[in-house]
């Protein structure tokens, strides 16, 4: 079961979640914003009739007088701007200036308007016209960005409390996993120690040499195991380190424990030297996890693990290249994180082990370098080489 999976899938319910809350907010403010307008154009189309009756009508009784005089004055949200047959400004309202900028921000304002929509012709008599324009009152303005604005806020909220979650929940998981660390080290002290008792029972007993030194090297194997184990919590102290005798260290070690089919090859010499500051338990580690997942790739068919070591100015490249049948685009960048594993049984530990032990302990890098499917994959290394001068 795909652990990983399952909680991006969780991930991308949430925010979807809130997308469309989002969307079902801007559709109905959007709603609401074309009502106001609806509303307002009417307004407007008041204004214009009642300033026409004004102009035109010399006995209107004294209400119906007051009535489109407070028809004209009561409007305080939409701006607009009256024009004469000339395109003269001689009336305008709801809109901001002071008296040195006014002619700048009324000709700016009345572009703008001519831009967005057609005038209000108000009949005046005698062929004589004025030409009412307007644009969307502030009111109108703020409904449109709100669902913007609250989206955004939702977004955010979602945001916060998913890390606030995920690095709650990271803490406790890495908790856990030290704790469990530590306590499986202290386990495995009282069992190797007796093992180490019986083996010298053993050498006295006559038992091959050969057998015995096999033997030796799971026992050692066990140690640096338990090493491995005590030191997940805490930062390793790194020491000059021949990284061709660490890595030959752990072909030869795996090269027997492996399928007989698959064969470990490499680029370079036993007798030659490249120090670098390593821890050698846990980089041993991650060298393990990689070839074992590159024997799984392999899938019980003949193929091969190279091992190939550039050595840069300033850095060590290691390059693990199998010829197993590789690894999907998709899953390249999910590959090293914790709980990722396509196996039926397995926790999904080793490659995101691996990962904080060459990013957060050696200040390293770790990736895929390149994939072609039931042809080769290769895992990159990248190490800061030792500096004498330090």
């Amino acid at each position: 079961m795909d652990i990983y999976f399952k909680k991006r899938r969780w991930k991308r319910y949430i925010f979807l979640s809130a997308v469309l809350i989002g969307i079902g907010s801007i559709l109905y403010t959007n709603k609401l914003v074309k009502e106001v307008s609806e509303e307002e154009q009417i307004k407007v189309e008041r204004w214009a009739e009642a300033t026409h009756l004004l102009a035109t009508k010399n006995n209107l009784g004294n209400d119906v007088q007051h009535y489109l005089n407070k028809v004209i004055t009561t409007n305080t949200t939409i701006p607009l701007i009256i024009v004469d047959d000339n395109g003269k400004i001689f009336f305008d309202r709801n809109i901001k200036y002071t008296e040195k900028n006014k002619d700048n921000i009324l000709k700016q304002e009345l572009k703008k308007m001519k831009a967005n929509q057609s005038p209000i012709a108000i009949p005046l008599g005698d062929d004589e016209k004025q030409y009412l324009y307007y644009k969307e009152s502030s009111l109108q303005t703020k409904l449109k960005f709100y669902p913007i604005f609250q989206l955004a806020v939702i977004i955010i909220f979602i945001v916060i409390a998913y890390v606030a979650f995920s690095s709650a929940r990271k803490t406790e998981q890495n908790l856990v996993w030290v704790g469990m660390a530590k306590e499986t080290a202290h386990q495995l002290g009282t069992p190797i120690s007796s093992l180490l008792a019986w083996m010298e029972l053993l050498k006295e007993e006559n038992v091959p040499p050969a057998i015995m030194s096999e033997l030796e090297k799971d026992m050692n194997r066990l140690e640096r195991i338990t090493e491995r184990f005590s030191k997940i919590g805490s930062k390793p102290e790194l020491y000059p380190e021949n990284i061709y005798n660490q890595l030959l260290n752990t072909i030869s070690y795996l090269q027997s424990r492996i399928s007989k089919k698959i064969t470990l090859e490499y680029n370079f010499r036993e007798e030659e030297e490249l120090f670098i500051p390593l821890s050698s338990s846990l980089f041993g580690w991650v060298i393990e996890n990689i070839v074992r997942n590159s024997v799984d790739a392999i899938e019980n068919q003949h193929g091969t693990i190279r091992f190939n070591v550039e050595d840069t100015e300033k850095e060590v490249l290691i390059d693990i290249t199998d010829s197993g049948k590789g690894i999907s685009k998709s899953k390249q960048k999910t590959i090293f994180q914790p709980g990722f594993t396509t196996k039926k049984r397995g926790w999904g530990l080793g490659l995101s082990l691996s990962k904080r032990i060459i990013e957060n302990y050696h200040n390293g890098k770790i990736f895929i370098k390149g994939s072609e499917s039931n042809i080769a994959t290769t895992f990159r290394i990248v190490l800061k080489k030792y500096d004498t001068h330090e």
